[in-house]
Formats: C-alpha cells, sequence, structure tokens
C-alpha cells in the first residue's frame, strides 16, 4: 500500500510552483488530491496532472479569501468524498514595495490570500478533521516570516501570522490526533522568483550555506513527510527548508 493511500488532499496555490508540486508529490504518495487555483485553467491543469498519476483529483477554481466561495468548494467536496485528511495552505501572492509607499490594497490583497485563506480554509474543513478524530494540516510560509524582509511589510506579516495561526490550531486540534504544521521555504527557483535580476540572485545565494537555490521537489518533499505517519507526533512545529539562511 501507498504511503497515502484512501487519503484526501486540499492543496491550495495548486496551479504552479511550490504548489502544484506539493499536488502531485502527494499524489505520488497514493492521495487523491483536490487542486485549488484561483483560475478554472490553473486547477484543472493541475487536477488533470494529478489523474495522470492514476489519482482521483478534483479542479477547484476559487478566490481563498472568499468566504462564502471556500465554504462552498469544502462542502462539494466532502459530499464526494468521505473525508479530507490533508490539508496544504499554500496559496500566496506577493505585493512588495517600502512600508512608506505602501498601498492599503496591497496589504489587504496579500493578507487576504495568505493568512485569511488559511484561515478560511482550515474553519471549512475542521469539523471533518475533528469527526474522522485524524487530519494534516500543512500551512506554507516562508523564511521572511521568521526574519522579515525590507519592501516585503505585508508579506512578512502574512507568513509570520501563519506560524502563529499553525500554533493555535495545533493546541485546539490536539485532542483529536490532528496535527498542524509549517514549513518555511526559504529561495526557491519558481516562477515568482526566476525574474528576478541576476544580481539579486547573487546577493540572495551569498546568504545561502548551502550555496544553491531550492526546487519546488524540496518543498513538496517535507510536505509529504509532514501528511505522513512517520510525522504523526509532531505537531505546532515549523520546519524550514531553506538551504540554512536561517539557523
Amino acid at each position: 500500500m501507498s504511503l497515502l493511500e484512501n487519503q484526501v488532499a486540499v492543496v491550495t496555490g495548486a496551479g504552479r510552483g511550490i504548489g502544484r508540486a506539493i499536488a502531485l508529490a502527494l499524489a505520488e504518495a497514493g492521495a487523491d488530491v483536490a487542486c485549488v487555483s484561483r483560475t478554472e485553467a490553473n486547477s484543472r491543469a493541475a487536477a488533470d496532472e494529478v489523474e495522470s498519476l492514476g489519482r482521483r483529483a478534483w479542479a477547484l477554481a476559487v478566490d481563498v479569501g472568499d468566504a462564502k466561495a471556500v465554504d462552498a468548494a469544502a462542502a462539494d467536496l466532502l459530499k464526494e468524498t468521505e473525508g479530507v485528511h490533508i490539508l496544504v495552505n499554500n496559496a500566496g501572492v506577493t505585493r512588495d514595495g517600502l512600508l512608506m509607499r505602501m498601498k492599503e490594497e496591497d496589504w489587504d490583497t496579500v493578507l487576504d490570500t495568505n493568512l485569511k485563506g488559511a484561515f478560511l480554509f482550515t474553519k471549512a474543513l475542521t469539523r471533518n478533521f475533528m469527526k474522522l478524530r485524524t487530519g494534516r494540516i500543512i500551512n506554507v510560509a516562508s523564511v521572511v516570516g521568521l526574519m522579515g524582509n525590507a519592501g516585503q511589510a505585508n508579506y512578512a506579516a502574512s507568513k509570520a501570522g501563519l506560524v502563529g495561526f499553525t500554533k493555535s490550531v495545533a493546541k485546539e486540534l490536539a485532542s483529536r490526533s490532528v496535527t498542524a504544521n509549517v514549513i518555511a521555504p526559504g529561495f526557491i527557483d519558481t516562477d515568482m522568483t526566476s525574474g528576478l535580476k541576476e544580481e539579486t540572485r547573487e546577493m540572495a545565494r551569498s546568504h545561502i550555506p548551502l550555496g544553491a537555490f531550492g526546487q519546488p521537489s524540496d518543498i513538496a518533499a517535507a510536505a509529504v513527510f509532514l501528511a505522513g505517519p512517520g510525522a504523526g507526533y509532531i505537531t505546532g512545529q515549523v520546519l524550514t527548508v531553506d538551504g540554512g539562511m536561517v539557523m
């Protein structure tokens, strides 16, 4: 039997980058996966890849910051399954800028997606986890949430908020054998980082003891571990996957 056989996972931000890598890694480990993305095209493309691995998939085009849309998607999914066992809150956006010039709209957009989205999906599936008396909640934050970064006050606040949110959820749900943990990626090669100037990339690389950027597969491997039986006694923790940037 595969590691995650007979389990259903929900992955937000599954349309590309780290989210897609996590969705596919969970499928390869045996899970059926609901692929959540803002657009129908991206969620469908990710779901098609999951199905190509022989697993069931659902394409959910949802704005994770929209409470009604999240509740409806979660309710529909629970009608089609015997329950959701794994939730990966990965959806994230950036709207970078110095604090003195940051628009309120840019603050709200980042917090609504990165932090409120995790709150909404976790809340929508909490009764399900309590009923199952098992579950894995994995929130994808960032080392920026641990150390801050000039020009990213909104992003850092959202990711730091995820840490406090996760620890609180871990304490609330521990009695039902539900774990909640954070993965904090460092500099990962994705669409979001590929557009940076080479001098910026070199500067970032100079702060990484392992001397290289991570890959989405590195984060996906951590997610599979935290979702699996070997992590059943780990909760409320922050796993940095960053090549040693934060230590």
